[in-house]
């Protein structure tokens, strides 16, 4: 646990990493299904081989940005007196790289924003990397935005 006082000492510095998560063909297909993006570089394994150069499928951008919440989760230090945290969105966001079916992911996260604001809220901006496993360019990077709100003291 670390209270807002000591996160506010580690702007600019890395929070933690996640474990790696893979993403499986039925996470991806399960994803379109809730969507509506039924685009076949997502679900048709061998259309995707025979006319991508991803040489298979993709996961869905906003896919990959979904885990956020649970890769987050698992990386950054819990807050003391939290009693919320609240999804605020994003100041930016960029695909850098696809991420084939069966790869496996990670968040990086650093604290780029700590910001006060009424007596009980705190603005938080990570800048956020998800990795693949044995590639080099990142899958995105975001800068993501966060509301904690914590107990009364």
């Amino acid at each position: 646990m670390v209270t807002i006082d000591e996160l506010e000492t580690r702007l600019g510095q890395e929070l933690g990493v996640s474990g790696w998560r893979s993403i499986a063909q039925g996470d991806i297909d399960a994803f379109a299904e809730v969507t509506g993006d039924h685009q076949f570089i997502h679900i048709d394994p061998e259309r995707a081989r025979a006319e991508t150069p991803f040489g298979g499928t993709i996961a869905h951008g906003f896919l990959t940005l979904s885990l956020l919440s649970a890769l987050g989760q698992e990386a950054l230090p819990r807050i003391a007196n939290r009693r919320m945290g609240v999804n605020y969105g994003f100041e930016r966001v960029r695909f850098l790289s696809p991420v084939r079916s069966d790869a496996r992911v990670r968040g990086r996260f650093s604290l780029a924003r700590l910001e006060r604001r009424r007596e009980h809220e705190v603005l938080l901006g990570y800048d956020v990397t998800v990795e693949i496993e044995g590639r080099d360019k990142p899958a995105l990077a975001a800068l993501w935005l966060t509301l904690a709100v914590l107990g009364a003291e």
